[in-house]
């Protein structure tokens, strides 16, 4: 899971961004000005910025010399509707790995992070690799759930849900909870990601999936 940090100063940006790269499964935080971005990123691991250039009381060039100042390596993409090239060179000059102009494509946008994001694969510890509740014996190291009669390969995030379940069986797990435990979002980004991931599931886990839906409030793993 890549955590991304988006910085501008335009809510309808940030909220698209936002949508986007949660759908793409990476952590989202997004800040309103360069201020908080850098409070953000003296404090918490950040695998890429998104970074505007045009920004009240501290703008983008602001946060790349700061960010060079302490020697922070955290890749950084410009986003900016500047169509000046000195100022963008001025951007790369001053640590940028990439500038993309706005408005931008996020075809375009996804791509071009995919080239800075390195995100090293942590193995889950052996005592947790396998969990093993309901019928269901998940490796979390291969990302396979074991069912009676055969093995279904999972995606990173939907092994992460499943565990989450998993080691709470019979509870109700909120939907909050589950945003912020397994997609490490501590806002609701207004999508349907935890729905889908779990219609995902539902489908893999057939013919009796044990994850029951708690209405208005979230999701559970049903102990057989």
């Amino acid at each position: 899971m890549s955590t991304v940090l988006i910085v501008d100063d335009e809510q309808r940006i940030r909220a698209l961004l936002t949508r986007a790269l949660a759908l793409e499964g990476h952590s989202v935080v997004a800040v309103g000005d360069g201020e908080g971005a850098l409070d953000r990123l003296a404090d918490h691991d950040v695998d890429l910025v998104l970074l505007d250039l045009m920004m009240p009381r501290c703008n983008g060039l602001d946060v790349l010399s700061t960010l060079r100042q302490r020697r922070d390596e955290t890749p950084v993409i410009v986003l900016s509707g500047v169509t000046d090239v000195a100022t963008r060179v001025q951007a790369l000059d001053h640590g940028a790995v990439d500038v993309v102009g706005k408005p931008f494509s996020l075809v375009e946008l996804l791509a071009r992070m995919r080239r800075h994001l390195v995100v090293p694969r942590r193995p889950a510890p052996i005592e947790q690799r396998f969990l093993r509740a309901g019928g269901i014996r998940l490796d979390l190291d291969r990302r396979c759930a074991g069912l009676a009669d055969r093995e279904v390969s999972l995606t990173a995030r939907e092994a992460a849900l499943l565990a989450h379940l998993m080691r709470r069986p019979g509870q109700a797990c909120r939907r909050e909870e589950l945003l912020r435990d397994v997609w490490g979002l501590d806002f609701d980004p207004g999508s349907n990601v935890v729905e889908v991931c779990v219609r995902r599931l539902r489908n893999k886990l057939q013919p009796d999936p044990p994850i029951e839906t708690i209405r208005s409030v979230g999701y559970s793993f049903r102990v057989r």
